[in-house]
């Protein structure tokens, strides 16, 4: 399984890392704007490849790389997962998948239709934690409520409060905390119980329209889920699943699945699963077995929860009024 890889974001760099424990994953080349070449080949000779391009479709047409890694801004996803799809090239993209349900929609039907694999980078759902506490669900009787908090005071928050609007705060980009930050809470949520009956958001609303941070709130037939994602303040993370026998706790950030409580009858079972420190590992095993077993319905069946996610971040986003330039398109 060979990578090209666009951008130079700070997932990269994670990403490259990852790759590198990973026996049947190789990086062969990168794709960066043009003020980024200088620093593109610097990674290249780091992670000992040695192709840089600055032109996406040159990238495309190279006969050597397999899939697309696309790590850039949230807005460009589905542009640039379209696009190597109709190159023939298998995509994994970062979350968010896309902007909105209509985005998600079209690059899915493109890739069944034309048997290509086509990945959201979600590390959550790939987590030896979160894939053990499923069997767990049924011991702690009827869920009664359910809540998260992914709350991470962003590096980039000070300059937004400064006046200086970078992607992950501009609603132009699809940035802001829903999509940013929440999208992993709705994602263990959504994997476990799927879809909900409705869907709220309260958000803290910046001067440019974006959520800073927010409340959504999720009604299912039986119980009430509430998960907080923040962007401009801090807390410990964690999501707890309370039944009427007991209940499950994630402690900290969904992203990592650190460990599980499971707790039932005051007796406690912890999980402790993950085997490594790069959260980012467990995902690339998964989608280069896949690719290599020619898993299709597999990756299919991954690809339908990723619209089922999307379809409840954009109802909680419209519910706040949140407006994307996707939406106008």
């Amino acid at each position: 399984m060979k990578l090209g890889i666009v951008g130079l974001g700070g997932i990269v760099p994670q990403c490259l890392e990852s790759i590198k424990e990973i026996e049947y994953i190789e990086c062969v080349a990168i794709c960066v704007r043009e003020p980024k070449v200088q620093l593109a080949k610097e990674v290249a000779t780091k992670y000992q490849f040695n192709k840089v391009y600055t032109v996406y479709d040159e990238m495309l047409m190279d006969d050597e790389i397999d899939f697309v890694y696309i790590g850039i801004i949230n807005s460009l996803h589905y542009q640039y997962a379209k696009k190597a799809l109709e190159y023939g090239k298998h995509v994994i993209t970062e979350k968010p998948f896309t902007s909105t349900v209509e985005e998600a929609e079209e690059i899915i039907n493109l890739a069944i239709r034309n048997k290509l694999f086509l990945f959201e980078a979600i590390t959550v759902l790939y987590s030896p934690n979160y894939i053990a506490l499923k069997k767990y669900i049924p011991q702690i009787g009827d869920i009664k409520l359910i809540q998260g908090n992914f709350s991470q005071y962003s590096s980039r928050y000070g300059k937004y409060l400064n006046g200086e609007v970078l992607p992950a705060f501009d609603p132009k980009l699809s940035g802001g905390a829903l999509y940013d930050i929440n999208i992993y809470n709705i994602h263990f949520v959504v994997g476990l119980f799927g879809e909900a009956k409705d869907v709220l958001y309260n958000a803290n609303l910046g001067y440019n329209g974006v959520d800073t941070s927010g409340i959504v709130t999720l009604k299912y037939d039986n119980f009430i889920v509430t998960l907080i994602g923040a962007k401009d303040s801090s807390s410990p993370c964690h999501i707890i699943i309370q039944g009427t026998k007991g209940y499950i706790r994630m402690n900290g950030s969904p992203n990592i699945c650190e460990s599980i409580d499971i707790v039932i009858e005051d007796k406690i079972e912890t999980l402790k699963n993950n085997s490594h420190k790069n959260h980012m590992v467990n995902e690339f095993i998964a989608f280069e077995e896949m690719y290599r077993l020619n898993q299709l319905d597999q990756c299919y069946d991954y690809l339908a929860h990723s619209l089922k996610v999307m379809k409840t971040a954009v109802r909680a986003r419209k519910d706040a009024n949140i407006i994307f330039d996707a939406d106008c398109i």
